[in-house]
């Protein structure tokens, strides 16, 4: 400070050369403490929200969290901000046509996407818990729990171009943004990376957003003014969040101009923290293994003897139905002694690992029909059957050539195989791009579905007994038998009725058993009932022919087109259907010995043979129009092709370049809560089958599926699935927990994941927060491997691995009962 000339310092005036060195001195002073205070706020993590008048929207920054995959995973390209999940639940119906509505005239595709230009919110400083008062930092957890952070001064110093660039370069951007991002949480395995390695990703991100052509795809346009970024195009200093994060950059639309206030979103994201930190506190799990004499192959809700033991008949395969128990098992199925990770496909198809299902009286017993064979440590599957010994593919043939019409993965491509044995008739229509439905009993053909699961064919545990099958009317192409034990012509052709309720109009049945060609009094009687059946249903038999390699006849029949011959019957037998009889209700409805009249009218499903395949996979089905209202809201046809879309994105940015999954080992695949089968398609040149289940207590778009050239099943996941353990390699859960939640404990249906769940399989859900904070407790109670984490605001992605054991403390223990408990502290 410098002195006035009259001031005296000890009594003496100040000469000119002290008050010099006293000004210079006092100068230097405060130009260093003003350089500190300018580097405090440069490498500050807290930017705090600007100012804006009352017209303008509200702007925060935030800045992106770091991503790693671990440096054998490159980023995955293109834009940083994808959108999250348009595509929800029902419950957003309301909402998605508000939308829609508020933006009439943007784009088809611009409207399909919450039509907004994105900022990166910087989140505020917070009181948190005693773990959280720490300065802001990046959060990184390995699959062992053990946490890094990324200094809060690196993102500091990306911060400080970007605030002198703000008011030329996004003014009007600000001024432009409708909503702000929430707060975001990252958490990814093998977190640590090289700033070369960071380097590289953060070019490839670059490059990506330069390069994707985003004409073709409904999706939120996001400009970021981070780290000095001058445009769309400009490459990025920060790692920003790749394709398996940046769908979860989802903003809500609040009516009105109305947004949130920081205060709450920093309440919420407090919340969900706490949540968080403190789930690992509150609830422990007990799990033990379920102590049940089916052993290491337990399906609940066939292998409930209690309640088959209170049957009162078994005349009609009663006891090999579902009989669910009333609780729900919470233990988790033990591994077989020696078990090992499957053999891929495939080569699956031919040779399993003995260990991994460790059955032999099917060798004993088909053998010789070339069904199975032990051979040292693996099982052959020489690709045989009953009804074709030398092998599936010639038999396969043979129909072809019977009836050159059938045009195997053209015309005809979806088809259902009753009493499939192992399933080798199914796995070679994969080679004519045929997707099968096969089914059986779980009875004394040993693990028979068991079998065809670990080789890698679709298969599932059902019997045609008094209920009608899982599946909608009118939506298989073909339907196959061979020899297989199912008395069609008995009890009014009731069970052959429901075939009729499942082909297609115009679809085939395929009979290829014993009183088709041989002269046996039996066989004789049955050719008789069934002649007559067939003829009564309209059924025409378009061809009668003999596999002379195999020895075996087949007959061919074709369900009509149309109701024609329904109205020309000299007797009404079988009958018709009630007209209030629902053809597409399936869950639990006994059959009936009727026939559901045919759809009349061309816009009405099942009026027409769907596109040949693969045309039918992407195109928007012919009944399905602007005069329906989708899933999402929106027109029906807009709703088809808005979450293909979506589900296109996800999954070639996501799930196959993003999250670390190595496809080549994954091959039977769930999407648990389907709606268009959107996922299911997106992942056709993956060599992976879907089955696609669409919830009892959600739209029905199980027709849909079908229409597409794919398959699934309705199912209550309140209740056990008909499968095998140990059956699949990838499980994907879209907002499925959180409307279960409302209806029954998560704690079973995560017991039943477990079980179908092969080790070292993946689980991929996308939920609310509080749901993925759940999960993670269960999933971090059995030791399995939490590969990534991310949550932004309310939602959230959680992709897992099962371990390939299970831990020590479970399995020394054996459980008395059939559920594990879990305690609250």
């Amino acid at each position: 400070m410098a002195f006035g000339r009259g001031s005296k310092m000890d009594g003496r005036r100040s000469s000119p050369s002290s008050s010099s060195s006293l000004c210079t001195t006092t100068t230097v002073v405060v130009f260093v403490a003003l350089c500190l205070v300018g580097a405090w706020m440069m490498t500050s993590s807290t930017i705090f929200p600007l100012e804006i008048s009352s017209n303008k929207k509200s702007v925060v920054k935030e800045q992106p969290a770091r991503v790693n995959y671990g440096a054998s995973e490159e980023a995955a390209s293109g834009n940083a901000a994808e959108v999250f999940d348009k595509f929800r639940d029902t419950g957003n119906n309301d909402n998605a046509a508000s939308e829609e509505s508020n933006n009439t005239e943007t784009p088809e595709e611009e409207k399909f996407s919450e039509n907004t230009v994105e900022k990166p919110v910087e989140s505020t400083e917070e009181k948190a818990p005693p773990k959280e008062k720490e300065e802001s930092k990046d959060t990184f957890d390995d699959a062992n729990g053990r946490t890094e952070h990324s200094s809060a001064k690196e993102g500091g110093d990306s911060e400080s171009g970007s605030g002198q660039s703000d008011g030329s370069k996004n003014g009007d951007d600000e001024e432009k943004s409708e909503e702000r991002k929430d707060d975001e949480t990252t958490t990814v395995t093998d977190s640590e990376q090289s700033e070369g390695e960071r380097k590289d990703d953060q070019e490839e991100k670059g490059d990506g957003n330069d390069s994707q052509d985003t004409t073709d795809q409904p999706q939120i346009e996001e400009k970021v003014d981070e780290s000095g970024e001058k445009g769309q195009g400009a490459k990025s200093n920060e790692v920003f969040p790749d394709g398996a994060q940046s769908e979860l950059l989802k903003e809500s639309n609040t009516e009105n101009g109305s947004f949130s206030t920081q205060d709450a979103e920093s309440k919420n994201e407090k919340e969900v923290q706490a949540a968080s930190n403190s789930s690992g506190d509150e609830t422990t799990y007990n799990w033990k293994l379920c102590n049940t004499n089916a052993g290491t192959d337990y399906i609940p809700c066939l292998d409930n003897e209690k309640a088959i033991k209170k049957l009162r008949t078994t005349k009609h395969y009663e006891h090999r139905e579902r009989h669910c128990p009333v609780e729900p098992p919470t233990c988790l199925v033990p591994l077989p002694e020696g078990y090992k990770r499957p053999v891929e496909w495939p080569t699956s198809r031919d040779k399993v690992w003995y260990s991994n299902v460790p059955h032999t009286k099917l060798a004993e017993y088909k053998g010789h029909q070339n069904w199975v064979k032990v051979s040292g440590d693996h099982l052959l599957f020489p690709g045989g059957g009953t009804q074709f010994k030398n092998g599936a593919l010639h038999y396969i043939d043979t129909i072809q050539q019977a009836l050159p019409d059938i045009a195997w993965g053209k015309h005809s491509r979806v088809i259902l195989d009753v009493g499939c044995g192992v399933a080798s008739f199914g796995g070679y229509m994969f080679d004519r791009d045929v997707l099968t439905m096969s089914f059986a009993p779980k009875d004394e053909h040993e693990a028979q579905v068991q079998f065809a699961l670990e080789r890698g064919i679709p298969a599932i545990s059902a019997v045609m007994g008094t209920k009608r099958l899982p599946y909608p009317s009118r939506v298989f192409d073909v339907i196959h038998c061979a020899r297989c034990r199912v008395p069609w012509h008995i009890e009014g052709g009731m069970l052959l009725l429901e075939l009729n309720r499942l082909l297609r109009p115009g679809g085939y049945f395929v009979w290829s058993a014993t009183p088709v060609y041989q002269k046996l009094p039996e066989d004789v009687e049955i050719w008789t009932a069934m002649s007559s059946l067939t003829k009564s249903m309209c059924w025409k038999m378009v061809n009668k022919t003999k596999d002379r390699l195999n020895q075996v006849g087949m007959a061919i029949y074709q369900k009509p087109m149309d109701n024609s011959c329904y109205e020309k019957r000299p007797e009404n037998s079988p009958p018709l259907c009630k007209e209030t009889d629902d053809a597409d209700a399936a869950w639990n409805v006994p059959l009936q010995a009727c026939m559901h009249k045919l759809p009349a009218g061309q816009s009405v499903r099942g009026s027409k043979w769907p596109e040949t395949w693969p045309q039918r996979l992407e195109n928007t089905p012919y009944w399905i129009d602007a005069s329906h209202v989708g899933v999402y809201g929106k027109p029906g046809n807009e709703d088809f092709e808005a979450d293909y879309a979506h589900w296109k994105r996800v999954v070639s940015k996501s799930y196959v370049n993003g999250m670390g999954i190595d496809w080549s080992k994954v091959r039977n695949v769930m999407d648990m809560r389907a709606v268009y089968g959107g996922f299911a398609a997106a992942l056709r040149d993956q060599q992976v089958w879907v089955m696609n289940i669409v919830p009892i207590d959600s739209p029905d778009t199980l027709p849909i599926i079908y229409e597409r050239g794919l398959f699934g099943m309705y199912h209550d996941w309140c209740e056990s699935f008909s499968t095998y353990p140990r059956t699949y390699d990838l499980l994907h859960a879209d907002h499925l927990f959180s409307k279960l939640k409302k209806r029954c404990k998560l704690l079973p249906v995560f017991a039943e994941v477990d079980r179908i769940l092969r080790p070292e399989g993946k689980l991929i859900v996308r939920d609310n927060a509080e749901i993925i904070n759940e999960l993670q407790g269960m999933v971090k109670s059995l030791q399995w491997e939490v590969r990534m984490t991310y949550t932004k605001g309310n939602e959230g992605l959680l992709c897992v691995q099962k371990s390939m054991w299970r831990p020590k403390e479970i399995e020394a223990s054996m459980n008395t009962g059939d559920s594990s408990v879990f305690t609250k502290k």
